[in-house]
């Protein structure tokens, strides 16, 4: 019962965007109190944001995230950052595979022009690639997708077969409170759930606005990830 009580309220909210803990209480036909327990548990799941007595989605479910371009604004300097530590784990010869983040793209800037091999779905990471003479680039080609700046191509497991992945290096849109991760398009969720299963190793880069934050679709656990980079403590509780 709960559990179902928790989605109808979720999908209220999907449909008024921000409603206030009587209205729900009344919408769903049970007392504020156990509104208010539902709203912590979802609150806490990464899911709402409570204020003042109202209710609104952390992130609405059909926008599929900020546009590139804002992401690229957003947390500038730490976002950098976080990249710089990344280098740390590349070295000469390797095969690494990064996504269309905008905290990836803040890597491939920085990205030393070294005998690498680097496959990737953004468009913008292929641009700064393509400077590099020492870099093969592989790029997953197939419909781009203007407002990410990535490419969907659902044969991925194709194009990866003759590929070892030594390190795959991705962000996310959020880690919810149970070490959850979460991405704000299916397509891009099951892009990094086949790369975790895929690579050797794996490098999750996330600024510390990225914690607590559930989206749209889930890519998976915190525990499959080999080492995070941020600028955040771990969340008690997390791996």
């Amino acid at each position: 019962m709960k559990t179902t009580r928790q989605h109808s309220l979720l999908q209220l909210l999907t449909r008024h965007d921000t409603l206030t803990t009587e209205a729900l209480a009344s919408e769903l036909g049970v007392s504020k109190e156990t509104i208010r327990r539902d709203l912590k548990a979802l609150q806490t799941q990464g899911k709402i944001v409570r204020r003042h007595g109202r209710a609104r989605l952390l992130h609405t479910q059909q926008d599929g995230g900020e546009p590139f371009y804002a992401r690229r604004k957003s947390h500038y300097a730490d976002k950098a950052d976080i990249a710089r530590h990344a280098l740390n784990w590349i070295e000469k010869g390797m095969t690494l595979a990064l996504d269309a983040s905008s905290t990836c793209f803040h890597l491939a800037r920085q990205l030393p022009d070294i005998p690498l091999t680097v496959f990737t779905n953004s468009l913008p990471v292929c641009q700064e690639m393509a400077r590099r003479q020492h870099i093969t680039l592989i790029c997953s080609g197939g419909r781009l997708e203007r407002k990410n700046r990535c490419y969907v191509n659902p044969a991925l497991a194709a194009q990866l077969k003759p590929l070892e992945i030594d390190l795959f290096i991705f962000s996310c849109e959020g880690v919810d409170a149970n070490g959850e991760m979460w991405d704000s398009t299916p397509y891009n969720a099951s892009w990094k759930a086949h790369l975790l299963r895929r690579a050797h190793q794996s490098l999750l880069l996330i600024d510390k606005s990225k914690f607590y934050r559930a989206s749209e679709a889930k890519i998976g656990s915190l525990a499959q990830v080999t080492q995070l980079i941020t600028d955040a403590r771990i969340p008690t509780g997390q791996p």
